[in-house]
């Protein structure tokens, strides 16, 4: 007999929405906020003078490497638990509300003139963003998988996508105010605290769990003892590694690149939030596919649509090209994550958590890849464009180098 919402759910549980618009907003404070505000903050604090272009890049850097961090920890927390005796599981929902407190109070504290310490806000503003990505995203897809309604966690990945849009809409307000990044820094940690707040009490222990192969998006889950090599485990966290790469040099430059192929133009700051409404646009998408066949054959088609991305900018540095371009990099980057988590699922339906921090660390170690890259690149080529240009175009050869991976696992590892 299925299992339904009304069967599976006491009657103090939040609903299935409640639960998805929780995730979503948690995904929006810890990602739009927590790691990707810097991003069209980096013009502001680039115009007050408290950093350059090299010292943008190492910052961008510490807050993915603290991003590898914190999912490193995910991936070994049993391991940790298990030698100091511990045999209750990790409280997914308390390291939620840890993250997001976090993630408020690390944000603040960017406004402080003290750069000397930036670099240590923003490694453990990465940290703090892994933990929340990682136990939110396994808790509220299993508790919605419980209740019967798995495809709805897509909702949860338009979290970043939203944070994204108010964070770059709220900057051009900024910039015409005329504000120091510093009152940015301010307003954005003002912001995730109010957002926090709403979603705080949603985030609770529940004592049931999502049962081994419990029908979720993509089809029946595997039984818990199904073999999956280490072959194939490896190829999937590297080719999703590759999107970590592959998206973050536009992820980190965007609003600089724009300014310098159109210097002047009104619009440079709205492509920041056209790449939000691309995210989230694609997350609420991925929720009404029906996602029945092989989801690497999904993963694919998504690195692809973003390496076009990339290149539209590339092809037709202009107005049209930047929008254009800004909302295919942005279209799968949420719906990439979801599919992927999914896959976790599929592969290791009772202990996801695990090896979602291990795909997310690979993720991390792409991005923390990128902007070091990038650096040397302007350090090296003729001139600014032509340094970004060259950067653009590996991350854009990565993702097509994805793309080829997923179709390979596909191919040598059908789905049962």
């Amino acid at each position: 007999m299925s299992r339904t919402p009304a069967t599976e759910a006491g009657a103090n549980d939040p609903s299935p929405l409640a639960i998805a618009l929780a995730g979503a907003v948690a995904l929006a404070v810890a990602m739009g906020i927590g790691r990707f505000a810097f991003t069209p903050l980096l013009p502001m604090m680039l115009a007050d003078g408290t950093i350059d272009l090299h010292q943008a890049s190492w910052l961008a850097s510490a807050n993915y490497l603290g991003y590898l961090a914190g999912a490193l920890l995910c991936t070994v927390q049993p391991w940790i638990w298990k030698r100091i005796g511990r045999r209750k599981p990790i409280d997914g929902p308390a390291m939620v509300r840890t993250g997001l407190a976090a993630t408020v109070l690390l944000t603040l504290a960017m406004a402080a003139p003290l750069p000397a310490a930036w670099p240590t806000l923003r490694f453990a503003a990465g940290v703090a963003s892994a933990l929340v990505f990682v136990y939110s995203s396994g808790w509220c897809l299993s508790q919605l998988a419980r209740l019967g309604v798995g495809p709805l966690g897509g909702a949860i990945y338009t979290g970043p996508g939203i944070g994204i849009v108010l964070t770059g809409l709220m900057v051009s307000g900024m910039v015409a105010l005329h504000w120091p990044a510093a009152n940015g820094w301010l307003t954005f940690g003002a912001l995730g605290l109010l957002l926090s707040a709403g979603v705080w009490r949603i985030f609770r222990s529940t004592p049931a769990a999502a049962a081994p192969g419990t029908p979720g998006v993509g089809g029946t889950l595997e039984p818990t003892g199904a073999a999956h090599g280490r072959t194939e485990i490896g190829g999937l966290a590297l080719a999703y590694g590759l999107a970590g790469f592959g998206y973050i040099v536009t992820a980190t430059f965007l609003p600089v690149i724009a300014r310098s192929a159109l210097p002047g133009s009104a619009w440079l700051d709205l492509f920041w939030p056209i790449f939000g409404i691309g995210v989230t646009t694609g997350a609420l998408l991925s929720t009404r596919l029906h996602l029945s066949g092989d989801l690497r054959r999904f993963l694919a088609l998504a690195y692809a649509v973003q390496a076009l991305g990339i290149a539209t900018s590339l092809w037709s540095p202009t107005l049209a090209g930047f929008a254009v371009g800004s909302l295919l990099l942005g279209l799968p980057f949420t719906a990439i994550t979801y599919f992927a988590m999914q896959e976790v699922r599929r592969i290791r339906p009772a202990h996801p958590a695990s090896l979602m921090g291990l795909l997310t660390a690979v993720y991390g170690l792409g991005q923390i890849v990128g902007p070091p890259m990038t650096a040397q690149l302007l350090r090296t080529a003729g001139s600014q464009s032509a340094g970004f240009n060259l950067a653009l175009e590996i991350a854009a050869s990565a993702l097509l180098l994805g793309a080829a991976m997923f179709t390979l696992l596909a191919k040598a590892f059908p789905k049962a």
